[in-house]
């Protein structure tokens, strides 16, 4: 437990349990634990509620007590990943999980007696806050950190905005692209995502890779993200083959890798369905079939986030989300502009021609087109990586959205005590 950050002496702290269903340490759990680490020392304990991943290793670096379970039961009603045709036998998963939801919840009970705000780190997690919510009697914060699906005659859109409006004390939407998606009858708050250098560790044997493999010289196209169709990295390779067809002085960066190495047979019947994710496997196979590997580097995953960053000219964001994601603005405090596979960007995150590109959406084309035409203009793009940084440092300042989090949890516990 990292005591400076976390919990202290102060008997005024605040008791929030944290629900994290998602496993593996993403955008998602980044953005939770960078929000944490930079609360003011003392002013919050953190209790966690969290499915198996790789994301626990950061929180418990914060967490006063955690529950470990195998999985969360979750409802996807993201713009991207509604629940349509194939997609309905997803719920067959979260189904399973739900018994490992429930027996968690209680166990966090039984171990911890009272909570006093609960804090669902994203509304495809509403499932295990509503059971939170029924068995510690504590007010809900939902954050929603993806585009919801705005459809208005859905029936499960209307009633994951029932739940919001009636079960929530406080929606947090990530940026005013996630808050569009929301209803405005719905008392949503934005407040941005944090970065820190600080967070990151020494990953010498990554920064060797990243020195071998990259040329001097060479414009730098980079990418963070996991192997993921939903991130466009296939679009990317595709974006590859234009751009080394035509010249040789530009390369790529790809940082990052599956999420996991699931074998089992649901995988399998996953991915057999369509519905699987990680297509890394994929990506070898086109980078060899394209001729490619000389300028097209697969790096892996790092700890230490902001080498990568450093080595950039430019972030390459293909995203199939709709929105601009964590390696936007993280690489915009390293001075990198971005391109971003997104028609209609909004200011607080992308201005377009002045701290980055936006492009359609699953078009190679046009993102080999942009990528040439920074690389074919440095002074500029240079700039916009400029006006990137002072952006960034004006919305995803982590010791200014902290103390506006810890704010919104004594507001939710002070309504709380009126209350009672």
């Amino acid at each position: 437990m990292n005591s400076s950050t976390m919990v202290g002496s102060d008997s005024k702290s605040i008791r929030v349990l944290y629900v994290d269903g998602v496993g593996p340490f993403g955008g998602a759990s980044r953005s939770l634990y960078e929000a944490i680490r930079s609360l003011p020392p003392g002013s919050v304990e953190g209790y966690f509620v969290a499915a198996d991943g790789t994301a626990l290793e950061y929180y418990r670096k914060l967490a006063k007590d955690m529950v470990v379970t195998r999985g969360l039961t979750r409802f996807d009603n993201t713009q991207y990943s509604h629940y349509r045709g194939a997609r309905w036998l997803v719920l067959l998963r979260e189904a399973f999980h739900l018994p490992y939801t429930l027996a968690s919840i209680v166990r966090a009970k039984r171990r911890w007696r009272s909570i006093d705000v609960i804090h669902v780190n994203e509304v495809t997690e509403i499932i295990p806050g509503l059971v939170a919510r029924l068995i510690f009697r504590a007010p809900m914060i939902v954050h929603v950190r993806s585009p919801q699906n705005n459809v208005v005659r859905s029936k499960r859109s209307k009633l994951i905005r029932s739940i919001l409006r009636s079960q929530a004390v406080m929606v947090i939407a990530i940026d005013e692209t996630v808050r569009s998606s929301l209803p405005q009858d719905i008392d949503v708050e934005v407040l941005h995502n944090s970065f820190s250098r600080a967070s990151d560790r020494p990953d010498p044997p990554f920064k060797e890779k990243l020195d071998k493999a990259l040329m001097g010289g060479m414009f730098t196209v980079g990418y963070v993200g996991s192997l993921h169709v939903s991130k466009g990295i296939m679009d990317l390779v595709e974006a590859a083959k234009i751009v080394c067809d035509k010249r040789r002085d530009i390369q790529f960066a790809i940082v990052g890798g599956m999420t996991d190495d699931d074998r089992s047979l649901r995988a399998r019947a996953l991915a057999a369905l369509g519905l699987a994710q990680n297509i890394g496997s994929d990506v070898v196979n086109k980078i060899s079939e394209y001729g490619i590997g000389t300028h097209f580097h697969l790096l892996g995953p790092t700890c230490d986030i902001s080498v990568a960053y450093d080595a950039f000219d430019v972030l390459a964001f293909p995203s199939h989300l709709k929105a601009a994601g964590r390696p936007v603005f993280e690489a915009a405090f390293a001075g990198v502009p971005s391109i971003v596979a997104v028609e209609d960007p909004k200011p607080d995150t992308l201005v377009h021609g002045e701290t980055g590109l936006s492009v359609p959406e699953k078009s190679p084309k046009a993102l080999a087109e942009a990528i040439c035409y920074l690389a074919d203009n440095r002074i500029k793009s240079a700039k916009m990586g400029q006006s990137a940084r002072l952006l960034a440092e004006k919305n995803f300042n982590p010791v200014s959205n902290s103390a506006r989090l810890l704010e919104m949890y004594r507001r939710a516990h002070y309504a709380r005590a009126l209350a009672q």
